[in-house]
């Protein structure tokens, strides 16, 4: 199973699978979250405003398709901040940085935006506060994903990460009193065997009052388990290093459903699909990746949307993108002779992040 973004509107009849759909129960919530949303904006605005190349810490979203849509426009995407040349503006990823690479950053771009998820943020902070309280904080994450580096690096002397029973049987007895975080994207099912080995190993664990696996994340997974009863396979629309699509993928598979599979694209789907079959998307996974699949499936008795809740939080964009555009509305409503209060600031709040991906296809 790859992960090459084609099957686009030149695909020939050919080179793509057959199938015979009776149904397609698409799930609801699915794709783009707030904070996918809001990265994906924001860098889309970078891109008009700024000469490229604009560069981008990390892939702004865990997403072949939406890397390359903005590498198209001029975007270059870098594993460290020494790649950027001096002056040029810089974007750090969703996922959120390291304390020493946001400082790096600012020490070296002319405009630098960082679009981390507040989630990400809100997890950020609590390590830096447990550890100011003499905290041990175990943190359960992924090894190597970006959310959990910079996330570990707050504070790398107070911080152990973990993520399987084994491992947390397998840390030291600490002396001070032990925290429990989160990487956000974290399944449920991943999350809980884990908290529940770490607090039967330090009973006296302090966790925050709020979850922080993402609202987003959970949405998406109680979607999928409702319905996974009733399908014959289940389609999971997302690229390889999403975190929260291989939760979805390894969810539908614990479930029982006998055919899962993750693509990128309409190339990537199986020959022989039958039946009904699910689909539903990971956090950064565009919605017209979902369209061109259910559009192929072409299922004989249409799709059903299975909803399991209304999703319409509503991230900003990072502030300094919206100081930046507010002094542009002033400059030009004085450009104009008119009043200051006519440079309302612009509310970006309903335009979807799909149609703004959109306008940025070649041409």
């Amino acid at each position: 199973m790859g992960d090459q973004a084609t099957g686009g509107p030149g695909a020939t009849a050919a080179s793509l699978p057959w199938v015979s759909v009776d149904q397609v129960l698409l799930a609801e919530p699915r794709g783009f979250c707030a904070g996918v949303e809001m990265a994906i904006k924001a860098l889309a605005w970078m891109v008009r405003t700024f000469e490229p190349p604009v560069y981008c810490y990390h892939e702004i979203v865990h997403n072949k398709i939406v890397v390359q849509r903005f590498e198209a426009q001029g975007v270059v995407f870098v594993d460290d901040i020494d790649e950027v040349p001096l002056g040029r503006p810089i974007m750090l990823s969703a996922h959120g940085s390291a304390p020493e690479v946001v400082a790096a950053a600012r020490a070296r771009g002319s405009y630098v935006v960082d679009s981390v998820c507040p989630l990400v943020t809100k997890v950020h902070h609590e390590v830096k506060v447990r550890a100011g309280k003499g905290f041990r904080i175990v943190y359960v994450g992924h090894e190597g994903h970006e959310e959990a580096v910079g996330t570990m690096a707050v504070a790398p002397h107070a911080i152990s990460r973990v993520e399987s029973i084994e491992e947390v049987a397998a840390l030291p007895q600490f002396e001070e009193p032990v925290a429990l975080l989160a990487q956000t994207t974290l399944s449920h099912r991943d999350w809980s065997d884990v908290a529940v080995a770490v607090r039967e190993r330090f009973p006296a664990t302090w966790s925050p009052g709020r979850s922080d696996l993402c609202f987003a994340t959970t949405n998406r997974q109680s979607a999928l388990m409702a319905m996974a009863p009733r399908c014959d396979a289940i389609v999971v629309i997302g690229s390889s290093n999403s975190s929260n699509t291989r939760a979805l993928e390894k969810l539908a598979l614990e479930a029982g459903c006998p055919q899962v599979f993750r693509v990128n694209s309409v190339h990537e789907l199986p020959d022989g699909l039958t039946g009904t079959v699910g689909v539903t998307a990971g956090a950064s996974a565009p919605e017209e990746l979902v369209e061109a699949i259910i559009a192929f499936l072409d299922p004989a008795h249409g799709v059903e949307l299975l909803r399991v809740t209304e999703e319409d939080e509503y991230f900003p964009p990072p502030r300094n993108i919206r100081e930046l555009q507010t002094a542009i509305g002033v400059a030009a409503a004085a450009m104009v002779g008119g009043p200051r209060e006519a440079s309302a600031s612009f509310d970006d709040r309903g335009l979807a992040a799909s149609d703004v991906l959109a306008t940025l296809r070649a041409p």
